[in-house]
């Protein structure tokens, strides 16, 4: 039974990459997102907006070896991006170490019907985190 996401959502598979086409991936998730706009420090810099998933849901096609990875503070999220353009499609949030934040702007178009958009204070993470669901996102 999926806590994460309600089994009545449209589940769709989603396909995407980085600019210069080396990152490919695709991942199930609703055709409506759920889009969560963080104002840490680096996700402020980066207008870093992701939905979560579970691993499970994620898959890597191709450019792993392409990838490399950039953490700070308290190296729980793994900023990962394209070694090439930059692009960061995807990374490990420090919310949701056991999935995925993907950047709905690295899908490729037809498959997202809506965004709906909720705000999170990575400034104040430690207050915050409590008062989100955020952690569920990542669960099956």
């Amino acid at each position: 039974m999926l806590t994460g996401q309600k089994m009545s959502e449209n589940m769709v598979t989603h396909r995407g990459g980085c600019h210069c086409g080396a990152i490919r991936f695709e991942v199930q998730a609703p055709s409506k997102l759920h889009v969560y706009e963080c104002n840490c420090s680096i996700c402020r810099m980066k207008q870093n907006n992701h939905f979560i998933v579970p691993q499970s849901r994620f898959k890597l096609l191709q450019g792993e070896d392409n990838l490399t990875t950039y953490t700070f503070n308290t190296h729980k999220a793994k900023h990962t991006f394209c070694k090439t353009c930059g692009v960061q499609c995807f990374y490990t949030p420090r919310s949701n170490p056991d999935g995925y934040g993907v950047t709905p702007h690295s899908l490729d178009p037809g498959t997202v019907t809506s965004i709906h958009v909720e705000k999170f204070d990575g400034q104040n993470w430690e207050s915050h985190i409590g008062t989100t669901d955020i952690h569920k996102r990542s669960q099956e």
